[in-house]
């Protein structure tokens, strides 16, 4: 099944996300208590084999993008219980907000700061609240009831969507997928060679000749 890509309404500047966090922080309103120290995520973030596996694939996904979660719904599981559990793939997320922004950024921020251990569990979390958010549901009480979740008290809720570290790298990142060529969410590369479609079939054609070569 190929799903359509979603594209990002224009490109970001560290000094557009700013001002995209700052206003999703300021509509959190409720404090949360039972908060911990944790260690935020860096770097790409990474599952299966280690770094320099001979499969490499890496997917471009926001977590506004309707898109990224059906494939994150309907692909995802086979695609990791057939490469990633068995480590013949390293498989590497890779952040590329899409509309609505401050949602996607601060989404995206709150999973570094949930840390490596949780990063993937807070990914999945925000993208399941796209149902949330149809149904009427404010972002902001599903990114603080997720942020909560993930050990997050509200200082440290707001703390952490407006670091300007944090911003700054993720800057880099955006700029970093623009230059690699990436239009819309999802987008998947295996080896540095893009995928047009996203089926597990299409992937699996593109990986396992790889692994056999």
């Amino acid at each position: 099944m190929l799903f359509p890509r979603t594209a990002p309404r224009s490109e970001l500047t560290r000094r557009r996300v700013l001002c995209l966090t700052t206003a999703v922080a300021a509509l959190t309103l409720s404090a949360c208590s039972g908060s911990r120290q944790i260690a935020p995520a860096e770097g790409d973030m990474a599952l299966g084999a280690p770094e320099g596996a001979k499969v490499t694939v890496v997917e471009y996904a926001s977590v506004t993008c309707s898109h990224c979660a059906a494939w994150q719904e309907e692909v995802w599981p086979g695609f990791k219980a057939r490469y990633v559990d068995t480590n013949k793939v390293r498989y590497v997320f890779r952040e590329f907000p899409t509309a609505p922004q401050a949602v996607a950024v601060a989404g995206f921020l709150i999973a570094r700061c949930a840390g490596e251990r949780q990063y993937f569990q807070v990914i999945d979390q925000v993208m399941a609240s796209q149902e949330e958010w149809r149904a009427g549901t404010p972002p902001s009480q599903s990114l603080q009831r997720i942020a909560t979740s993930a050990g997050l008290n509200d200082q440290q809720f707001r703390a952490c969507v407006s670091d300007r570290d944090a911003i700054a790298a993720m800057d880099e990142r955006i700029k970093a997928g623009l230059d690699a060529g990436v239009t819309g969410t999802p987008t998947f590369f295996v080896n540095g060679v893009k995928i047009a479609d996203s089926s597990l079939a299409a992937l699996s054609a593109a990986i396992d000749p790889l692994l056999e070569g």
